[in-house]
């Protein structure tokens, strides 16, 4: 464990009691305590992450517009400042790269997020890009990231005398749209932003802050029964929301149409890598797409498990989990396209036995996000 890094806060999550994991090549809590009352917290109350694993790589310079919208597959040209968006960057072929956050703190400063596992892959391949000027800064060791994520999230916030003087902006930005602010001189980064399909805030803060930020939150949190939040509540709330995992739902062989996430693969730019693979796929089909199951009982559907129809396989689970809010044993997963049929009955092979199944609507829960 030598080389394992730590965030910020690692020493308050050893002292909370935390469970703690190697993740990414950071030392990470996996639970305080039981995932199912961290994940009810979050849907019923407020929650404290910490998500300071994540890369950050600061664009800068006259172009950093132009520089990204090469690198990603959405459109972040008509972005307005503080505006944020989901995308995805691909290779040539149309494969994914990452899926990652773009953050337009300023008309010539973009930020982007970026999976914690990924950061060396994805600071290579958006170095491939020509610069002309604009500087790429591997910015991962300056952050420490807080995600305050619950229906009292915002009340927690403003009760938080760090966030007294910008309470009138905490009530009113919108979805996807953040600010910032100095607090003793540094900047402080707030986005309307999250994975747990509930009302949130993601916080960048300088590393050196991070555990000032997080004990404030919490005593603040205190009346609204605020609690730490591990990597395993993390998994579940993102998976009941239908929110695609790097490493599950899209990977190195998936392009974002076969992950359903069509919705941010603007086709009609100029260019961006990997643009004519996915014209090609977009006219012709993908041969898989991303579907939602409902298994019977309570057996679990575990990545990786098949998914047969009429006794032929189709396709794998790429996640899978017994709901705790919908109290259903669901799985999303990557079935050929040719074999979709909402009224078909299926089967998820489960420890050698055939679990029957049927397709349900993604996403599972409705985020509640905006």
């Amino acid at each position: 464990m030598s080389d394992v890094k730590k965030t910020p806060m690692c020493e308050i999550h050893k002292a909370s009691g935390a469970k703690m994991v190697e993740f990414a090549g950071f030392l990470m809590p996996v639970s305080y305590g039981s995932i199912i009352e961290e994940h009810r917290a979050v849907r019923e109350r407020v929650g404290i992450f910490d998500v300071s694993h994540m890369g950050e790589f600061l664009v800068t310079g006259p172009r950093a517009r132009e520089f990204v919208n090469e690198v990603i597959t959405n459109d972040c040209s008509k972005l307005a400042r503080g505006e944020a968006q989901y995308s995805v960057m691909c290779r040539e072929n149309g494969t994914a790269v990452d899926d990652l956050l773009v953050f337009a703190v300023e008309e010539n400063r973009v930020l982007l997020v970026v999976n914690a596992s990924n950061i060396g892959k994805d600071l290579a391949h958006v170095l491939t890009f020509p610069k002309n000027g604009v500087n790429v800064e591997n910015a991962s060791d300056s952050y420490a990231l807080l995600a305050v994520q619950g229906p009292m999230s915002r009340d927690v916030l403003k009760a938080c005398p760090i966030f007294r003087a910008v309470a009138a902006e905490i009530d009113e930005t919108p979805y996807y749209k953040g600010f910032g602010f100095r607090h003793g001189g540094e900047e402080i980064l707030v986005s309307r932003t999250g994975y747990t399909g509930e009302l949130g805030f993601e916080i960048f803060v300088p590393s050196k802050l991070g555990p000032f930020f997080w004990e404030a939150v919490v005593v603040a949190g205190k009346p609204f029964g605020i609690q730490p939040i591990g990597l395993g509540a993390r998994d579940t709330l993102r998976f009941e929301a239908s929110y695609c995992l790097y490493g599950h739902e899209i990977d190195d062989e998936t392009s974002p149409l076969e992950a359903s996430l069509g919705w941010v693969v603007k086709l009609a730019k100029n260019s961006f890598r990997g643009i004519e693979s996915l014209r090609k796929e977009k006219e012709t089909g993908s041969k898989r797409t991303l579907v939602g199951f409902e298994l019977d009982g309570r057996n679990i559907a575990r990545p990786g498990y098949g998914v047969v129809m009429n006794g032929a396989e189709v396709g794998k689970v790429t996640s899978g989990a017994f709901s705790p809010t919908l109290q259903k044993s669901l799985c999303m997963a990557s079935i050929a396209r040719t074999a979709k049929d909402e009224d078909a009955r299926y089967g998820i092979i489960v420890r050698d036995k055939e679990v029957s199944a049927r397709m349900t609507p993604l996403p599972f829960y409705k985020s509640r996000a905006k």
